[in-house]
C-alpha cells in the first residue's frame, strides 16, 4: 500500500499538491470520486492491482523487463487509487485496510517470485536467491510493525518501506545491466530498515510500559507469557464457584476469550473429574454388601 487506506497523515510541504482533511490530494480525490460515480469500489481496485501483479510476474519471468516496468507503474497506480476511492465513497474501514495490506503482501510475493524465476533460468542462477531474501526481510519489516502496534508501540518509518522497495525494484529492471548490484543494495538497505525498526521498538519496550498496560490491562510478569488456557490448566477445569472472587473473575474473563478447542478441553476435564468422583465407593457400600451376603445373595 503506497498511499495508505489506513489514513496516513502527510504534512504539507511548499509546492506539494493541495490536500484535503483526509490527507488525499485534490487530483487523486477527484479521480476517486469519478470512479465512484462509475460504480467502482475500493475492493475492485485492490483486486485489479493483485491481478496486474500476477500478470507482471509472468512478464518478468519471460524477460520482458521494460514491459514489466510499465506494469509496475500501473500496479502502483491501482495501489494509490484504492484509498482515494474508499475515501471518496465514504467506505474507508479497518476491513478495507486489512484487505489492502494482505493484497500488498500477495502482490509482492508474485513480483519477487517472477524475478527469481527470471534470474534462475538466466545468466545469474546463483543470484536467484536475492529476490527471495529481499522478500523475506520485507516480510519481517511488516511483521515488526504489526506486532509492535499490537503491543502498543510504534514501528513506523525506515528507509526502505514498501513504496521505496518497489521503486528500487523497478529501477533494477529498468537498468537491468546492473540489476545484481542494485538488488544487493536493496537487500542491504532493507535489512538496515528491519534492524532499525527492531532497535526502535526494543528501546520503547525497555523504557516505557506498552499502551495495553497503561490502559489498565494485566501487566506482563517477569518470565511469564500470557496464555488463554493458563487459567483452565491451573484450575484443573474447576468451576468458578470453587475459586476465590479474584480467581473467578480472571477465569470468566479468559473463558470468554478462549478458543473452541480450549473450551472443549475444559469441559472434558470437568466431565472426567466428575466420572471419577461417581465411581468412587460410597461410605455405606461395604455394609450393604455384607447384608446381601448374609441374606444368601451374591455380590459381584
Amino acid at each position: 500500500m503506497i498511499d495508505g487506506r489506513r489514513g496516513r497523515s502527510v504534512r504539507e510541504q511548499p509546492g506539494a499538491p493541495v490536500r484535503g482533511e483526509d490527507g488525499v490530494d485534490a487530483a487523486r480525490r477527484g479521480l476517486g470520486a469519478r470512479l465512484v460515480r462509475m460504480g467502482v469500489r475500493a475492493d475492485h481496485v485492490t483486486v485489479v492491482g493483485v491481478l496486474v501483479a500476477v500478470g507482471n510476474a509472468v512478464v518478468i519471468a519471460s524477460g520482458l523487463l521494460y514491459v514489466a516496468c510499465a506494469l509496475l507503474i500501473v500496479g502502483g497506480l491501482m495501489d494509490t487509487l484504492d484509498g482515494a476511492v474508499a475515501k471518496a465513497a465514504g467506505t474507508a474501514s479497518a476491513r478495507g485496510a486489512f484487505f489492502d495490506s494482505v493484497a500488498d503482501r500477495v502482490s509482492d510475493a508474485f513480483l519477487f517470485g517472477g524475478l527469481t524465476w527470471y534470474l534462475a533460468i538466466g545468466p545469474h542462477p546463483r543470484e536467484a536467491l536475492l529476490p527471495v531474501a529481499i522478500l523475506a526481510v520485507g516480510s519481517v519489516i511488516s511483521y515488526e510493525r504489526a506486532k509492535a502496534e499490537s503491543l502498543g508501540f510504534s514501528a513506523k518509518g525506515g528507509l526502505m518501506e514498501r513504496a521505496e522497495r518497489l521503486i528500487v525494484f523497478g529501477l533494477a529492471m529498468l537498468v537491468h545491466v546492473v540489476m545484481i548490484p542494485i538488488l544487493w543494495a536493496l537487500l542491504v538497505l532493507t535489512t538496515g530498515t528491519a534492524l532499525g525498526r527492531f532497535v526502535r521498538v526494543w528501546r520503547q519496550a525497555s523504557g516505557t510500559a506498552p499502551a495495553r498496560v497503561a490502559a489498565g490491562a494485566r501487566p506482563w510478569g517477569r518470565g511469564r507469557v500470557e496464555s488463554r488456557w493458563r487459567a483452565l490448566r491451573e484450575t484443573g477445569g474447576a468451576s468458578p464457584a470453587r475459586l476465590s472472587a479474584g480467581q473467578a473473575a480472571r477465569w470468566r474473563n479468559r473463558r470468554s476469550t478462549a478458543t473452541l478447542s480450549t473450551r472443549l478441553r475444559g469441559v472434558l476435564n470437568v466431565e472426567h473429574t466428575g466420572t471419577r468422583g461417581a465411581r468412587a465407593p460410597r461410605a455405606g457400600r461395604p455394609a450393604r454388601v455384607a447384608r446381601r451376603r448374609s441374606d444368601g445373595g451374591s455380590a459381584r
